[in-house]
């Protein structure tokens, strides 16, 4: 029903008046579904809505606990999607008499509940005033994300008048450009509906604009909206899709990465630093293990602006992804039923999983689900599914036997103890909880090639890198704490809780020891990653500033929530990012457990020169002990088998904490003979390493 309010006359060449219309009422579902209330505007002077007449204001009534459970959009006739506000006012009551204006003082974030007065809203009003007509059907959509706390729409009302704000308009980035058109179709959490997209990226340092040619990608997708809890937030997450003309999945070089089908747009609202789930793929890459490939983005839909995201690659099975066999459905005997399989501790259900045979040592009554994710549920056949069901179960019962640390019968037969302790380092680094209960991958790959069951890839640091409510281990201000006992929080989704066993074995932990001290001295180096950070934070200034218009995130606990006051700038989130990081860090270096040297080495009198290699026997890597020795930076290790012939030579670059990583993931199962040369001559006494796979 129309209501018109007042009339406003204006000295001058023209007459402006303001009209205020209200909308439907009605009770709020608390079940994440959203909830339209309709407002029918009709009769509205001038129609066109614009700078010089257009919506001014929007006022809300509204009666509900525990505020910050609620995300309010405005739509307009033409689908223009205008998010009033979201996770604010956190465990308190009520929006009384909350009105949004892009005149007002103080944003909606820096309010307190019931936000009596006028705030400006997290996107602008303006973004309605882009000429279309303002008569027709606009909605006030309430998604109350939480069960438990249900609320009533009173009243709610829209004014249109003069001197409106205009609307913020995306034209170019120095950031590739994506754009989608979904042909007036709604994106859904499945099935993939066909879409267009177009990727406009001109090479580093030049700008992209919305009109130039697309040129780096133009075709059709298929697109879905993906994730369990990041679904559920304003900016969503999708999956996308490359598709050909016919429809059909089509690989496809997307800005760089390898050519595949199956890609993320992974959304950014949780991350205001825009770089949490980047730095750990980076890092995990960078120790030597396959990490996710992403390119940092902007994004329009249906030409509304979206946003930063990063187009990243999903975690599959494929020669430039996760490099395992394939596992085909007649692969059912042999030594192809070997592999490859990539398996995951996640959210389960009877139809994608399995139970394992055995409990948590720490939370024995906690039962545990595997995941199947390569061949998926659907597809994996019988034999398949029985196969790594039983090797799982095999490595269980040797991780929970009395002789589970020997380095030929226990755990070691059956897992990558190097793969098993990157994965830990970038998880504990981060204090990443889901890396140990919901998004911790593992793959086999096929006895000939390995076999040996491999931790990562690394994925999900949505709730990582900071210092999160509800459970001592993540909460601790002071870097403190352990993500790896997750089960001691009661989680949503059961970790596995291998790591404790493991880190009962004194091998495992001085190899986890030795590893952590030598990425400290180059990856893990603080001046590395804060280059990292700086460097992306730079690159994404300016993009960053048309984010936080629309989404408003800067000063405000949003969907994960964060202990302490929020910066309220850019660089503010940048300065507490890198502060926790040095904190965290420096609670690990006093923390990590094992010592780095073999037994019986700081025994020796320190003037005896001295050599060894640890673990030994090893898999995949070896640390070099160099603590007291003759080694110099011109020294070089060569490595040769039984028959005397040279496998390999390294040349020491630099000496860092007593020692260095060498890795030996191509070697075969043997015993060989590492050598210390200088000037052609042995400086140390040779060193047997030998390597079991």
């Amino acid at each position: 029903m129309k209501k018109l309010v007042s009339f406003i006359f204006v000295i001058a060449s023209s007459v402006g008046f303001a009209q205020t219309y209200s909308g439907a009422t009605g009770p709020i579902s608390d079940d994440g579904v959203a909830n339209d209330f309709n407002l029918n505007v009709s009769g509205l002077t001038p129609s066109a809505l614009n700078g010089t007449h257009g919506l001014i204001n929007v006022c809300i009534n509204i009666t509900h606990t525990w505020d910050s459970d609620l995300n309010i959009n405005l739509i307009a006739p033409d689908g223009t999607d205008i998010l009033l506000l979201s996770y604010v006012g956190g465990s308190d009551d009520d929006f009384t008499n909350t009105c949004f204006s892009q005149s007002a003082t103080n944003s909606i974030v820096s309010g307190t509940a019931p936000f009596t007065g006028t705030f400006k809203p997290m996107n602008t009003l303006g973004n309605a005033n882009n000429g279309q007509n303002g008569n027709g059907i606009w909605k006030l959509r309430i998604v109350d994300t939480y069960a438990a706390d249900a609320g009533n729409l009173l009243n709610w009302d829209i004014t249109f008048g003069p001197s409106a704000p205009l609307p913020n308009v995306f034209t170019s980035s120095n950031l590739p450009i994506v754009l989608i058109n979904t042909f007036s179709q709604t994106i859904v959490n499945e099935p993939k509906i066909n879409a267009n997209m177009k990727i406009i990226y001109n090479g580093p340092g030049v700008t992209n604009y919305v009109t130039d040619a697309p040129n780096a990608y133009n075709n059709n997708i298929g697109i879905e909206i993906r994730g369990a809890f990041s679904s559920s937030l304003p900016q969503k997450p999708y999956s996308v899709e490359t598709r050909n003309s016919l429809l059909a999945e089509n690989d496809t070089i997307l800005l760089g990465m390898p050519a595949e089908h199956d890609w993320c747009l992974l959304a950014t609202y949780n991350d205001k630093v825009y770089v949490r789930n980047t730095l750990a793929n980076k890092l995990f890459d960078e120790m030597g293990h396959y990490g996710t490939r992403s390119q940092h983005c902007e994004v329009l839909i249906n030409g509304q602006y979206q946003g930063i995201y990063f187009l990243c690659e999903k975690i599959k099975r494929d020669s430039n992804r996760v490099d395992i066999s394939r596992l085909d459905s007649l692969d059912n005997i042999g030594l192809q039923l070997t592999g490859g399989y990539i398996i995951k501790n996640d959210y389960w259900d009877g139809s994608n999983s399995w139970l394992l045979g055995y409990n948590p040592i720490d939370h024995p009554t906690y039962d545990v689900h595997l995941v199947y994710d390569y061949p998926q549920p659907d597809k994996i056949t019988p034999q398949q599914k029985t196969y790594i069901q039983t090797y799982v179960n095999s490595f269980e019962s040797a991780l929970y036997s009395p002789g589970f640390a020997d380095p030929i019968t226990g755990y070691r037969a059956y897992l990558s103890t190097g793969s098993f302790i990157d994965y830990l380092i970038v998880n504990e680094l981060s204090r990443n909880n889901d890396g140990f209960k919901k998004s911790w991958y593992m793959h086999k790959n096929r006895d000939d090639k390995g076999g040996k069951l491999k931790a990562g890839p690394v994925w999900d640091f949505d709730w990582a890198w900071a210092d999160i409510p509800g459970c001592s281990i993540f909460s601790a201000t002071d870097g403190s704490g352990w993500a790896h006992k997750i089960n001691d929080c009661g989680p949503d989704v059961n970790s596995n809780g291998w790591y404790v066993r493991m880190l009962q074995d004194t091998t495992f932990q001085n190899e986890l020891k030795c590893r952590w001290l030598t990425v400290r001295s180059s990856l893990l180096d603080t001046a590395y990653i804060f280059n990292y950070i700086d460097s992306t934070a730079l690159a994404l200034d300016s993009a960053q500033m048309r984010h936080q218009d629309k989404w408003g995130t800067l000063g405000v606990d949003v969907g994960t929530p964060e202990i302490g006051i929020q910066p309220t700038t850019f660089q503010g989130d940048i300065n507490l990012f890198k502060a926790w990081i040095t904190e965290r860090i420096d609670w690990l270096d006093a923390n990590m457990p094992g010592n780095c040297y073999t037994l019986g080495t700081n025994d020796l009198a320190a003037s005896e020169s001295v050599i060894s290699l640890f673990p030994n026997p090893t898999t995949d890597y070896a640390f070099v002990n160099m603590e007291n020795s003759a080694i110099t930076n011109s020294t070089i290790i060569s490595i040769s088998d039984v028959l005397g012939r040279v496998v390999e030579t390294y040349q020491i670059n630099a000496v860092m904490n007593n020692g260095m990583m060498i890795r030996l993931n191509n070697y075969s199962n043997g015993t060989y003979l590492c050598r210390f040369i200088e000037n052609g001559n042995d400086v140390v006494k040779p060193v047997r390493l030998v390597i079991q796979k």
